[in-house]
């Protein structure tokens, strides 16, 4: 076997590590307790909120930690029966929905051609998203096939609906669509 300059200090600090650890434990020395106690004074005094995990149709159970009117903490609800308090990686990073210094915080929109963002209205960006899917609907409308069959629907728009929002929105979400007669529609939700 031959060994990297690299995996040779990879190694020799892993031995270390686990030899400190190992002595630590060894004298009695657990961290488990420590770890508890960090967490208890991390979430003293917040108000425990019950909540569902939005990333997929299972529903896991949280508990969301407010305190201050701030989330201070989200975790997995040990007294649900479906996830016994556990939760999958991106359930266990639901908190970087609400605090995450990356997130947009307004709207922005890039006109054709442009390089830059604009920042715009809430308003505005709804009123310009119907009257593209308006416009875009009266183009491409088609009410019969060739053959004469009714059909009432548009091709050239398509819909995604992603599963960080819950089935109740999706499936409202997928009626809208099949109302103005989108065919394309597509859920990661699978309503």
């Amino acid at each position: 076997m031959e060994l990297s300059r690299r995996d040779f200090l990879r190694y020799a600090a892993g031995a270390g590590a686990g030899t400190a650890l190992g002595g630590l434990a060894g004298l009695g020395l657990a961290l488990a307790p420590a770890r508890a106690a960090a967490q208890a004074l991390r979430i003293k005094e917040s108000r425990a909120v019950p909540s569902i995990c939005p990333f997929c149709a299972v529903g896991c159970a949280t508990l969301i930690h407010v305190k201050n009117g701030e989330i201070i903490n989200i975790e997995g609800d040990p007294r649900s029966p479906h996830n016994e308090g556990t939760l999958c990686p991106k359930g266990a990073a639901i908190l970087q929905l609400h605090k995450n210094p990356n997130r947009p915080t307004k709207v922005l929109h890039r006109k054709p051609g442009a390089a830059d963002w604009d920042v715009v209205s809430m308003e505005w960006a709804l009123g310009r998203v119907a009257e593209l899917v308006a416009t875009t609907r009266d183009e491409t409308f088609v009410e019969r096939m060739p053959n004469g069959k009714l059909v009432n629907m548009t091709p050239a728009i398509f819909h995604l609906g992603g599963a960080t929002l819950d089935s109740e929105f999706n499936h409202i979400a997928q009626k809208f669509c099949r109302g103005i007669g989108m065919v394309a529609i597509e859920n990661q939700a699978r309503i």
